[in-house]
């Protein structure tokens, strides 16, 4: 009996929707599974490329999930044999949409009790939106079995120049002549196939225990301690932020705060919290950074 998969995603500058494709294509191309994909849409739009000030407008309901309404969506299967659930971080967060879908309960009435993967592109930093996703798929008893990470591969401060030059001017070429492209490499999109034979061959196995392994051995998570050092810090002080904003009538003051203490924290700030831990700390915290490292390369979710 054929195989049925869905995959749902958001995109806006269409990168993910290209990674998506790339992933099912193994899948789409076997005669043995069909996919179905369903493009999310929400009803605010959150047109590409971003201004500035709509861009921080999202972090507060980015960082506390607070669900936006959706474009009406349907699928033509009440029950899937996989889900694939593709999104981008937005502030550590996943993306409003795709959140949104996570606790819809149209979404939650088809995934439940079914093996899901999910996969992302985005700039580096994915940890937290993967922590909260998973609570949001125990909460509606979504079995998730896989997780991909396409990242930005270039140097961090580099890629903080690119990224923002791609959001604000929709432009995907070398700003200046002198900076990398933006973005996942190419590469790397089209390498996305690669992830999609190894879930092909388990999805007709039936057989979901050893996914996460394989695809952590093929680098389709790859966890870098300076990141996950600094986004861990980072999620707890965007939680501050966002409770702080919410409900402000001078929200747009706020806002510009925040986007200058980010500007501060990731280009001064962190560098110098980066050196002092690699000279006092990470010398001696070997075996727990490794823990760590395995924990979030890894699909369970700590209780």
């Amino acid at each position: 009996m054929s195989k049925k998969v869905l995959a749902v995603y958001f995109t806006q500058s269409g990168q993910l929707e290209q990674i998506i494709h790339e992933f099912t294509r193994p899948l789409s191309d076997s005669g043995d599974i069909t996919v179905e994909k369903v493009r999310i849409e929400p009803q605010k739009k959150f047109p590409f490329p971003w201004t500035s000030p709509t861009f921080f407008d999202a972090m507060p309901e980015s960082v506390d999930g607070v669900p936006a309404e959706l474009e009406n969506f349907s699928f033509k299967e009440s029950k899937y044999d996989l889900i694939i659930f593709g999104y981008q971080p937005w502030f550590l967060s996943p993306s409003i949409p795709m959140s949104s879908l996570a606790q819809h309960p149209g979404f939650i009435a088809v995934a439940k009790d079914t093996p899901l993967v999910t996969i992302s592109g985005c700039r580096n930093m994915w940890i937290n939106a993967q922590e909260k996703l998973k609570r949001h798929f125990k909460s509606a008893g979504t079995l998730l079995k896989g997780n991909i990470a396409l990242v930005d591969k270039h140097n961090n401060y580099a890629s903080l120049i690119t990224i923002f030059y791609w959001m604000l001017t929709g432009k995907k070429d070398r700003k200046w002549g002198v900076f990398p492209r933006p973005g996942v490499l190419d590469e790397d999109i089209a390498g996305a196939s690669v992830f999609g034979e190894t879930v092909k061959k388990h999805l007709l196995a039936d057989d979901w225990d050893g996914l996460q392994p394989a695809l952590v051995q093929q680098k389709g998570v790859d966890v870098k301690y300076s990141l996950m050092f600094i986004e861990r810090k980072a999620g707890k002080i965007f939680k501050i932020w966002s409770k702080i904003i919410h409900g402000k009538k001078n929200r747009a003051a706020w806002l510009v705060g925040f986007k200058y203490y980010l500007l501060i924290a990731l280009c001064i700030a962190a560098p110098i919290i980066l050196t002092v831990d690699a000279i006092f700390f990470k010398p001696f915290l070997g075996k727990r950074i490794k823990k760590q490292k395995a924990y979030y390369e890894g699909v369970t979710l700590e209780s």
